[in-house]
């Protein structure tokens, strides 16, 4: 799978915040460590892509990343 996980750190909520863009503003989860915050970042990202495959639902077309 080739989707985006961005992850930055949260003054306000002392932790790692992973989003998964491609997914909509609310696929977010955290972590105490950057690596805790990947880690479910990818288990978020699984469980989404098993729920719109059950679903029948298209999957969002990967952001890419191209250098000119």
């Amino acid at each position: 799978m080739k989707y985006s996980i961005l992850i930055q750190w949260s003054e306000e909520d002392s932790a790692y915040i992973a989003s998964l863009p491609e997914w909509g503003e609310y696929a977010k989860t955290h972590g105490e460590t950057y690596e805790e915050a990947l880690k479910n970042a990818r288990e978020v990202l699984e469980d989404l892509v098993y729920a719109y495959n059950q679903e029948n639902k298209p999957l969002p077309k990967p952001q890419i990343l191209k250098f000119a």
